[in-house]
């Protein structure tokens, strides 16, 4: 499983990668997202390119991921620039159509791995025609915040417990592209237990998961988190959840999807309340 911590604090991304993480991830997007989240307690920094290079002399040898704005019209001097920083992986987030990830597609053209952030019903009901794309596409996560809102869900996990990623998990690995979805909270923890999650992730075929604000409390500094969690020790409880469900049999995972489906629904109905 390659866990995503996001951060533009060089510091921290040397620490979390010393701790176990492999990839760290810069966020570069701000078009749209405060009037798409401004409701919701989300991730909103505006990370710059500055950060990118800094983050990227601070782990050399950890993957790069950086998510750049949705298409628009400086998305090429966007790419070449995040490019030029010696990223591994850009993340395409909001796109709509087959036609927006080829342009961006075309602008990386194999100089790092590509990846969509899949997270617009736009993009769900199109699916089939973008990973026709496949030989220019290295991953796809669904972003199960902004893919809930666009639904007019009232909860990200439903996106999960209703069988939609299912069907996107089906549709990517036949395409044979690498598949990854949502963020994850410590184990023991979570408005949806973490566990539940990630016995999903794998029952999916999942190999990607964000470690979630909650999972690091939202931490800006090395000192910050240490005094908060032992985020080596947390990973490897991640780890060994992973593996318990790995080494059990397809009830286990049934019994947890079961469960989980249980989770969300209680969720959606004290919201409904409230």
């Amino acid at each position: 499983m390659i866990y995503k911590f996001i951060t533009n604090n060089p510091e921290l991304a040397r620490y979390a990668v010393s701790c176990g993480v492999q990839r760290i991830f810069v966020d570069m997007e701000y078009l749209g997202k405060e009037e798409r989240q401004g409701h919701i307690d989300s991730h909103k920094a505006r990370h710059t390119l500055t950060d990118l290079g800094n983050v990227r002399k601070a782990v050399p040898d950890a993957e790069l991921m950086v998510r750049i704005n949705p298409v628009h019209e400086r998305t090429p001097a966007e790419v070449a620039d995040v490019l030029k920083a010696g990223v591994d992986v850009v993340m395409l987030p909001m796109f709509t159509s087959a036609e927006e990830v080829a342009k961006a597609g075309a602008l990386i053209s194999g100089s790092a791995r590509f990846s969509l952030l899949l997270e617009t019903p736009q993009a769900l009901t199109r699916l089939d025609e973008i990973l026709e794309l496949h030989d220019m596409i290295d991953e796809v996560h669904v972003g199960l915040n902004d893919l809930h809102l666009g639904l007019g869900l009232d909860f990200m996990f439903e996106v999960l417990s209703g069988g939609l990623v299912d069907v996107i998990a089906g549709k990517v690995h036949k395409a044979g592209i690498r598949f990854g979805f949502g963020g994850v909270a410590r184990t023991g923890e979570g408005a949806v237990p973490a566990e539940l999650v990630l016995g999903e992730h794998v029952r999916l075929g999942s190999e990607m998961v964000i470690l979630s604000r909650t999972f690091h409390q939202n931490a800006r500094s090395v000192e910050e988190l240490k005094s908060k969690i032992d985020l080596g020790k947390e990973i490897e409880k991640l780890d060994a959840c992973l593996n318990g469900f790995k080494n059990g049999d397809k009830s286990l995972l049934e019994d947890n999807r079961q469960n989980l489906i249980a989770a969300v629904r209680s969720v959606v109905r004290e919201k409904a309340i409230a």
